[in-house]
């Protein structure tokens, strides 16, 4: 799981940082967590998690504060979120996560992205049994941590497996451990740098250079859709 899902983390992320609508996507996640635990992040978690996720993307303050607010607002839209499955040119399988306001607009488009590149959307549920969802929450680490004490507190948090790559940590467990997880980093005193769920392919497969630039046309089609949250492949 660790250098694959590294390498994919490193590539969704890469493209994440390119997407002209990356603010708005960010402002979803604050908004539908503020609506469902309330505006204050100190007592809810999930909303101080996005807080975090977007700071770290420079989200400047006042976009911040204006999607709480927008939580609270008697004309703010009904977001929901919705999953799409789909088979992708060369065989690979895509997971779509998305917050949307219009599903009927949603479905609509990621169904004529996978047409375009020669894919098809799949029945719901289709993929589920192939990928495994994981927290996963990302740390940096400083001079003063004693990385083998963190990780066994992490442990009563739910911790499966801590990586270390070029001073930044990353805690991995399973899905239904993602405040467990985050609350006992939190615990610890140890500033959360990005957490989230995360879905890894539990066969994920190779492609060669040719394929992948077909495929990353077709991921790059849907991240920059403004409804979707997150895509997940079986790329190794």
């Amino acid at each position: 799981m660790g250098r694959a899902f590294e390498y994919r983390r490193a590539s969704k992320e890469a493209r994440w940082d390119k997407m002209s609508k990356i603010f708005p996507k960010l402002g979803k996640a604050i908004t539908m967590a503020a609506k469902e635990g309330g505006p204050d992040p100190e007592s809810n978690a999930k909303l101080r998690l996005a807080i975090q996720n977007a700071k770290a993307q420079n989200m400047p303050k006042d976009n911040i504060e204006s999607a709480i607010k927008r939580a609270d607002g008697k004309d703010s839209a009904e977001i929901s979120e919705v999953n799409y499955e789909g088979k992708g040119p060369h065989g690979v399988m895509i997971f779509v996560e998305c917050a949307t306001d219009n599903t009927n607009r949603s479905v609509a488009n990621i169904k004529t992205y996978f047409n375009k590149a020669g894919g098809q959307l799949l029945p719901t549920g289709s993929l589920e049994f192939m990928f495994d969802r994981k927290a996963v929450v990302e740390f940096k680490i400083t001079d003063e941590m004693e990385i083998e004490e963190i990780e066994l507190e992490l442990i009563d948090g739910g911790l499966e497996e801590l990586e270390v790559n070029e001073g930044i940590a990353y805690a991995y467990a399973d899905f239904t451990d993602f405040g467990n997880l985050t609350s006992k980093v939190d615990e610890l005193g140890i500033e959360i740098k990005k957490a989230s769920p995360q879905r890894i392919p539990n066969n994920p497969q190779d492609f060669t250079e040719d394929q992948m630039n077909e495929i990353e046309e077709l991921l790059d089609k849907l991240e920059d859709d403004e409804d979707v949250q997150a895509v997940f492949t079986n790329v190794n």
